[in-house]
């Protein structure tokens, strides 16, 4: 049997082909990106699925960046995490695809911004991920790994615009 013929246990519920992506960020659109432990280098915002088909995205954004960052959404001043009402449909890379239900070959990611203080501390969930760090917008989009991620950081001026209004 050929490697890509071996199917992986699934040890885990199969996860919801739904998820969220947070481009987290100061006023100044420093953004944190941080470097996923399964795949050492490739960059990337938080990102995560919905734990259940009825769990609100916004819920499923703070929980994501509380496991991922250790940043507690509801610490910060109202109004920090936007939902973008952006939504991007892309085919699941065949690497992660063991972990969806068979024949699940895209994902629905919705984008939201979370804008923190500068020097907001971070802590890492090491399962997830092995370094951070923070970079000008435009150096971020450069890193990330996935398309839909840059672009939404490619996105962060024109949205860090219309909350300032």
């Amino acid at each position: 049997m050929s490697e890509s013929a071996v199917v992986k246990p699934q040890t885990r519920p199969h996860k919801i082909p739904e998820s969220v992506l947070v481009v987290i960020h100061t006023p100044d659109l420093q953004v944190l990106m941080l470097e996923r432990a399964d795949r050492p280098g490739f960059w990337q915002s938080v990102t995560g699925s919905r734990d259940q088909l009825d769990e609100p995205l916004r819920v499923t954004a703070c929980r994501e960046v509380l496991e991922e960052t250790g940043i507690a959404v509801d610490a910060l001043p109202p109004g920090a995490l936007r939902d973008w009402a952006l939504a991007n449909v892309y085919e699941i890379y065949p690497v992660w695809r063991h972990r969806y239900a068979p024949g699940v070959t895209h994902n629905t990611e919705h984008v939201f911004g979370l804008t923190v203080p500068a020097h907001t501390p971070v802590t890492l969930a090491p399962r997830e991920h092995l370094r951070y760090q923070w970079l000008p917008w435009r150096e971020a989009a450069d890193l990330c790994f996935s398309p839909s991620n840059a672009e939404a950081v490619l996105q962060l001026p024109r949205f860090a615009v219309a909350e300032a209004r």
